[in-house]
């Protein structure tokens, strides 16, 4: 590869950090970037950096938000009795594809990992043993991926909510083994939900 100039390459380098930009899309979208009028640029790079200043995570269910709750928290007519628990805030987008279900949510923020350093105490979980302290929650739903990590994760927490007495079931998979929710197409994943099974 030629060598670039300065400004370019640290575009370059700063695409290529971005979870599934390769070398060539990196390439790509760093020339797409120069080409564009300075105002799009502009336009962009404030999109940026506003997103990064006001989203945060829901003070219930760690979804991602500009306000203090996000916007199915505030919905009076959603289920406040059942909570899904998926691994990530954009599995919420996938579930609420399928109008599926009604409930509420819990996100993780990721899955257990020994192998990388993901332990119980690195994901959401303390939150949502004191959420259960403080609503009148009558099922979990457990909808992390069908991977290995996934499963460990929905099994570590069935083990732990079963003695609270709380109706625990995991979301059927019609998925792939290996397959992620945020992929998956709305009727799999409405089919998934109404053929979820007691853990």
């Amino acid at each position: 590869m030629a060598r670039m100039i300065r400004p370019l390459a640290n575009l370059y380098e700063q695409l290529r950090r971005l979870p599934g930009v390769g070398s060539k899309t990196a390439m790509r979208l760093a020339y797409h970037i120069i080409d564009m009028p300075e105002g799009e640029v502009q336009q962009l790079a404030e999109a940026l950096s506003s997103a990064k200043k006001s989203i945060h995570y829901c003070s219930q269910c760690y979804n991602l938000t500009d306000g203090e709750k996000c916007a199915i928290c505030s919905d009076p007519s959603r289920d406040s009795f059942t909570i899904c628990v998926v691994e990530q805030p954009q599995d919420i987008a996938a579930m609420e594809r399928s109008h599926g279900y009604n409930g509420l949510y819990h996100v993780l923020h990721g899955v257990l990992s020994p192998l990388d350093g993901v332990g119980p105490d690195k994901l959401k979980i303390r939150e949502l043993f004191q959420r259960l302290q403080r609503e009148s929650i009558s099922e979990i739903i457990i909808a992390t991926n069908s991977d290995v990590e996934g499963e460990a994760t929905a099994t570590y927490l069935a083990q732990l909510l079963k003695p609270i007495g709380i109706t625990v079931s995991r979301i059927a998979h019609g998925l792939p083994m290996g397959g992620d929710l945020e992929y998956a197409d709305e009727v799999t994943l409405s089919k998934a939900l109404e053929n979820r099974r007691a853990m």
